[in-house]
């Protein structure tokens, strides 16, 4: 049987045992150090006590008319031991010059040679050592006694060392406590700050901290969505290289910490990223982008921020619209082969009654009429992108009863445009243009939708849409080309975006967009693309036309 493999220790855990050792060494070091040093000061207080004792017993005058009389030890044995009582050292010893004792703790001891240096002293100077003696070691004291200008005899006061390491260890036993005290509170602390960083890491070691850091970044450049992640003040606290590309934010740019209204962005993309409601697949412009951004809050008791995530759809728009335009082609192709279908019925039916002169006419009309139209549209605009867009087109409107003309002004012969004017553009701006005109003009007496397309000095190119509709109220002549505008009744459910995509195609070739009224009432659009140079200027949006129209 496999025994379990123990988990490493959390990195929670880690810091706190790291972080109890070492508060436990400090406090150790802390009070060895302290130890250390008390116990040299208890030696230098010890000494300074001795040497006070030992000048004060030779300063007195009783000591020294005892010293003059045949036998000190008589008056000076029993004075020593009560100053040894009084004032709290272990032993007092009176000698002559030669070092042989008058005085001492064990009467046995009285005319022994004293054991210890005597020399400073003879010297007339009073010193300090620690000696082992009869006592045992000790911090001893010894100064000279005179009389006059000479020394009678000699004075040592001294404390034993077991002594003094008995009060070094009562304070020791007082640190110790007090050291235990702070390593208590220290391992207290330390564990409320781990247990708060253990919820914060979820219990994870520094290796699986590591490795998750190693995957978010590996994940964040690999993800080619745009990953966006603000804090609890709307400013930037994550993006990745996708989120830089869809946004338009430079390589090299800092916006990490920047409010998200400082990037730029345009206002409703703006608006939806501070939003506090959750957005979901919502459709959103950038200069040349057209971008699904989803918003989700982070989870948590109060707000913490929110992820946005970003997809880029410019190209999978740009294929719905064509997908549009073929599905209208395809309507437009079974409509005409209905038509077509209940035309042959009728010439089978003319030869059929023996009037095949009648049928002749009927079949070469419906021909003539229908070649006279793409005569019409190949002669104006021989740019074949465009022609096949205003031939399906034609027969689109035709099918929602507008009437769809090229302008005679129009003049547009194939390979004018340049390489930097893709055909997907083209389709893009005059498709809708086209599509939000026959909108506008559908329901009318007369519905009416005039295109133009012409170039002016082989430096411009200019497309004019115009219609027979209620033309556009003055105070939407900003309106009608930003994202969701419609005055349609249904509201939104997908509108709004055509006009929006337009001028930013038209941005993105430095053209302009400007709609006017129209002559016969209705609105008028006008694009004007550079043909020799395309920069990507924001489209310029001119002049207010009349009340109405639609988005």
């Amino acid at each position: 049987m496999r025994l379990p493999v123990p988990r490493p220790r959390s990195l929670a855990g880690q810091l706190f045992a790291m972080q109890a050792v070492l508060i436990a060494v400090v406090v150790a070091g802390y009070a060895l150090f302290t130890y250390v040093s008390d116990r040299s000061q208890a030696e230098e207080a010890a000494g300074r006590q001795a040497t006070a004792v030992a000048r004060s017993v030779a300063d007195s005058p009783s000591v020294r008319e005892a010293i003059r009389t045949s036998d000190p030890s008589a008056s000076l044995q029993p004075y020593a031991v009560a100053v040894v009582r009084d004032t709290d050292v272990d032993f007092v010893t009176i000698m002559d010059p030669r070092g042989i004792r008058w005085t001492h703790p064990d009467p046995r001891q009285i005319g022994l040679p004293f054991q210890g240096h005597t020399a400073p002293a003879l010297r007339g100077r009073t010193f300090t050592e620690t000696y082992t003696g009869t006592l045992g070691p000790s911090v001893r004291a010894v100064t000279p006694v005179r009389d006059g200008d000479r020394i009678v005899g000699l004075v040592s006061a001294g404390i034993r060392v077991e002594e003094i390491s008995q009060r070094v260890r009562g304070q020791l036993t007082a640190l110790l406590g007090v050291a235990a005290g702070a390593l208590g509170l220290g391992a207290i602390g330390t564990y409320v700050i781990n247990a708060r960083l253990r919820r914060h890491t979820h219990g994870m070691n520094a290796t699986e901290l590591s490795h998750m850091h190693d995957y978010h970044q590996a994940a964040l450049h690999a993800v080619r969505e745009g990953l966006l992640m603000l804090d609890g003040q709307y400013r930037v606290a994550l993006i990745n290289d996708g989120g830089r590309e869809l946004l338009g934010v430079a390589p090299e740019e800092d916006v990490v910490g920047r409010p998200v209204a400082e990037l730029g962005l345009p206002a409703p993309l703006t608006g939806a990223l501070l939003a506090s409601q959750p957005r979901v697949d919502e459709v959103h412009l950038t200069a040349d982008r057209v971008l699904v951004v989803n918003t989700s809050p982070v989870s948590g008791g109060q707000r913490r921020g929110s992820v946005v995530t970003l997809r880029d759809v410019t190209e999978l728009q740009s294929l719905m619209g064509e997908l549009d335009s073929e599905r209208g082609f395809t309507q437009a192709l079974r409509s005409q082969a209905h038509e077509a279908a209940n035309r042959l019925h009728t010439v089978v039916s003319l030869i059929e009654l023996g009037r095949a002169e009648e049928a002749v006419d009927f079949a070469t009309a419906e021909l003539e009429l229908a070649q006279a139209l793409t005569d019409q549209v190949v002669a104006a605009v021989s740019e074949p992108v465009l022609a096949a867009l205003l031939l399906g087109k034609t027969a689109q409107a035709n099918e929602r009863g507008v009437e769809l003309v090229v302008s005679p002004d129009s003049r547009l012969d194939d390979g004018l445009l340049p390489d930097t004017l893709p055909a997907r553009d083209l389709v893009t701006i005059l498709g809708n243009l086209i599509d939000n005109a026959v909108d506008a003009a559908q329901g009318g007496v007369r519905p009416r939708v005039t295109v133009t397309a012409l170039t002016e000095d082989g430096s411009e190119l200019v497309l004019r849409v115009s219609d027979t509709g209620p033309g556009v109220d003055p105070d939407h002549a900003e309106a009608v080309f930003q994202r969701g505008f419609t005055t349609k009744p249904s509201g939104p459910g997908g509108r709004g975006l055509g006009l929006a995509l337009v001028r930013q195609a038209v941005g993105r070739h430095g053209g302009s967009l400007s709609v006017t009224s129209a002559e016969g009432g209705g609105a008028r659009f006008e694009v004007r693309l550079p043909l020799r140079a395309a920069v990507a200027d924001g489209a310029v949006v001119r002049g207010p036309g009349r009340p109405g129209g639609d988005a």
